[in-house]
């Protein structure tokens, strides 16, 4: 048994996470990129396919050193040119869900009109339902180029489509001493929900290492950066999501240039009591 303070937060060994104000929490989820490769049974190598073609919307990483690199290539193509001009991304997700070949059934839809274009099997890898979830990483980002966590809900049920968004940092937001993080709720189509953003400037370098978390009720979803409170919200998706893990370059006139998004873990946690992921 060991104890590690990170802000409140107290990490006192056999899986059990602590903060007073939360009670305690046991890890569901963990990666620390430790391999040689990503481990198939926590992530899905691909960006939304069933609008694109895996082929289409594999991502570009690599793993050293116990982190996770993500970055779009030289020769990288949009990942859906038809339907989001000329976006690039590398993504990471816990899951998938769509429907058969020519339905409009399928995780975020993200504009009219989309019908299913390769069918691919569910796949239910980390898909919480309430809980906390953090992240250590960086990033270097050009003025093209996000980096996020979201998650996107798994959809079996069409409204069931809200966004958390854990993070969300654009070049453009970029400082040399202070970044703009964006954190809060996306409604997307789910009526239920309405969008809750927070764009919060903090005084840290992006490209250094920083701990982003949030913690997830049935009254509220509450964040955090480096174990301090950001934001926080009066109402919450209710129903199960999955992990969206992004690195994206945005068209733009110059070139894009050098950037990418360093991820040292991503961890889960479930409540003790109450609900916890679907797998």
């Amino acid at each position: 048994m060991f104890r590690l303070i990170l802000g409140r937060a107290q990490w006192c060994g056999d899986g059990v996470w602590e903060d007073r104000a939360l009670g305690g929490q046991r890890i569901e989820f963990e990666d620390h990129f430790d391999g040689e490769a990503l481990d198939p049974a926590k992530w899905f190598a691909a960006y939304l396919p069933h609008w694109s073609a895996l082929k289409r919307t594999r991502p570009n990483y690599r793993i050293s050193d116990g982190v996770l690199r993500l970055f779009v290539a030289e020769d990288q193509g949009p990942w859906c040119p038809d339907l989001d001009g000329d976006v690039k991304v590398s993504n990471l997700q816990t899951g998938h869900f769509s429907g058969p070949l020519g339905s409009a059934r399928g995780q975020h839809r993200f504009r009219e009109g989309l019908v299913v274009r390769e069918e691919i099997s569910p796949q239910r890898l980390y898909v919480p339902h309430f809980g906390r979830v953090e992240m250590r990483a960086r990033a270097r980002l050009g003025p093209q180029h996000l980096a996020a966590l979201w998650l996107i809900g798994f959809e079996e049920v069409p409204e069931q489509s809200g966004e958390i968004t854990l993070m969300e940092v654009f070049g453009t937001a970029v400082g040399p001493e202070e970044t703009e993080v964006v954190q809060g709720i996306k409604a997307i189509t789910d009526p239920a929900l309405e969008d809750e953003l927070n764009e919060v400037r903090l005084p840290l370098r992006a490209e250094e290492w920083h701990v982003y978390g949030m913690d997830w009720t049935p009254s509220g979803v509450r964040f955090f950066v480096d174990g301090a409170e950001t934001f926080r919200t009066r109402q919450a998706p209710d129903y199960p999501m999955q992990l969206m893990l992004n690195f994206y370059e945005l068209p733009g006139e110059d070139p894009a240039g050098e950037g990418w998004f360093d991820v040292d873990y991503v961890r889960g946690f479930a409540p003790e009591s109450g609900s916890g992921s679907e797998v």
